[in-house]
């Protein structure tokens, strides 16, 4: 287990990383003994970094929900992260929604459904009727994901390990969210949530397409893990808050000058270019 010093250190460079874009190497590599609790630690104490600088905590997100995705980090189960005010982007329903390219390393897009809680989840007995329960709404959402600590080690092109991405906060770096629509805001208990699909385009081509039962058969198991897996931090999800719940494309990368259109049919459509 990695001490203290070692812990706000290495959140101490991922801030440094965000901030002059450009990323690091592995914590993995140079710290072989690393572990999954570590990785927690490290995310913690970067988000610790972020709410003093005055960000503040909108929610989580689920990671890592796709059996592949699970397969090829090598672990058996999902990872989270946090996010910030300062992380969100809202896309207006008549609009093209200009996300500046500059905030980011190496930017992918992922497409999501996010729930809005109107109640606390709390516990390890958080069931998926609960966390239906609690939902204001489900609306589709992107999730913005990038590299502060490199994808692919430069040295050797090893793909990076779990505990370096579970620093990284997940690797999340933005989300965004639409307004202006009524289909943005889907009833949890109506709604057929494992068939909610989406088309994602790229400069017109269709990249991606995909439904929600991509994420562990239902995106609600992920939220009721998650409250699970906050309880023995002594943490919760809270009523306002946003929790992405996995993608259920794979990751796209982005350039500035990309045009995306994110068609969820029924639940209506998402529109953003990298500038």
């Amino acid at each position: 287990m990695l001490d203290e010093a070692l812990i706000r250190q290495l959140a101490a460079e991922l801030d440094q990383s965000e901030k002059a874009r450009v990323p690091l190497e592995h914590f993995s590599k140079r710290f072989p003994g690393m572990t999954i609790e570590d990785g927690y630690r490290v995310g913690r104490a970067w988000v610790a970094l972020q709410k003093a600088s005055g960000k503040k905590v909108i929610g989580h997100k689920i990671g890592l929900t796709s059996r592949a995705m699970q397969l090829s980090s090598q672990i058996d189960e999902p990872d989270f992260g946090t996010l910030l005010d300062s992380m969100r982007f809202t896309a207006q329903a008549s609009q093209v929604l200009e996300i500046p390219a500059n905030r980011f390393i190496a930017p992918r897009v992922e497409v999501e459904l996010a729930f809005i809680l109107k109640a606390p989840l709390q516990g390890a007995d958080v069931t998926v009727e609960d966390v239906l329960a609690a939902t204001a709404y489900v609306t589709p959402a992107i999730e913005i994901i990038d590299a502060r600590i490199e994808q692919f080690d430069r040295h050797t092109k090893v793909m990076r390990k779990v505990f370096d991405t579970i620093s990284d906060n997940a690797a999340n770096a933005g989300i965004v969210v639409g307004e202006g629509d009524a289909r943005y805001r889907a009833d949890p208990r109506t709604t057929d949530l494992p068939w909610c699909g989406a088309i994602l385009r790229q400069n017109g081509t269709v990249e991606e397409t995909g439904l929600a039962a991509g994420v562990q058969g239902h995106p609600a198991i992920g939220i009721a893990w998650l409250a699970h897996k906050l309880a023995p931090w002594g943490e919760s999800l809270q009523a306002g808050q946003i929790v992405l719940a996995g993608s259920f494309t794979r990751p796209v990368a982005a350039r500035a000058g990309d045009l995306f259109e994110a068609d969820y049919g029924p639940m209506g459509c998402l529109r953003f270019k990298f500038v």
